[in-house]
C-alpha cells in the first residue's frame, strides 16, 4: 500500500498581491491541488486587479472571489516553499518561515500604460510566463525527482552561482 504524502504548502509573496502572485497561486491550484496548497499574499496589499481577474478568465480560471492578502496574515504558518515573484518584495519581504525560499521575478503587469488592448496585452504575457513557470518547476507526486525538491533545477543553479 502506497505511504499518503502530505500536500506541500506553497506562499507566493508580491508587493500587492493584485496580479503575479494571485495568477501564481490560481495556477498552482488548477494544476497541482492534489499536491500542492497554495496561497499568495502582498508586503502591501491593496486590491485583485481588474485586469488579473480578466485575463485569467479568459482562459477558464475565476479567481473573482480573491482579494488581496497580507503577509501578516500567515504569520505562524510553516511553508514548504516561499516564491517572491518581484523583485521589491525579495527586498522588502522579512524573514518568512519556509524550508525552500526561492525568487523568480515577472514583470509587474500593473505597471504597464498605453491603450486597454495594450494593458491587457501586458497582462497576457505576463500570465503566460507565470503559467509556463509553474507548469515546468512544480512536480506531482510521484513523478521522478518527486524525492528531490520540486525546484531541484533552480537550487542547484542558485548554489552554484554562489559557489563563484
Amino acid at each position: 500500500m502506497a505511504k499518503e504524502v502530505a500536500k506541500k504548502k506553497v506562499l507566493f509573496i508580491c508587493t500587492h498581491n493584485s496580479a503575479r502572485s494571485q495568477m501564481a497561486e490560481a495556477f498552482l491550484r488548477a494544476f497541482y491541488s492534489g499536491d500542492f496548497d497554495a496561497w499568495s499574499a502582498g508586503t502591501e496589499p491593496t486590491e485583485v486587479n481588474p485586469y488579473t481577474i480578466q485575463v485569467m478568465k479568459e482562459i477558464g480560471i475565476d479567481i473573482s472571489n480573491e482579494r488581496s492578502k497580507s503577509l501578516r496574515e500567515f504569520l505562524g504558518m510553516d511553508f514548504d516553499y516561499v516564491i517572491t515573484v518581484c523583485d521589491q518584495a525579495r527586498e522588502s519581504c522579512p524573514f518568512f518561515p519556509g524550508r525552500t525560499i526561492i525568487h523568480k521575478a515577472f514583470e509587474d503587469p500593473a505597471r504597464s500604460e498605453g491603450t486597454e488592448e495594450e494593458i491587457l496585452s501586458t497582462f497576457r504575457k505576463v500570465r503566460d510566463e507565470i503559467k509556463a513557470w509553474v507548469e515546468k518547476n512544480f512536480k506531482r507526486k510521484g513523478e521522478e525527482l518527486q524525492e528531490q525538491p520540486a525546484f531541484w533545477p533552480i537550487i542547484k543553479k542558485s548554489s552554484k552561482e554562489n559557489k563563484k
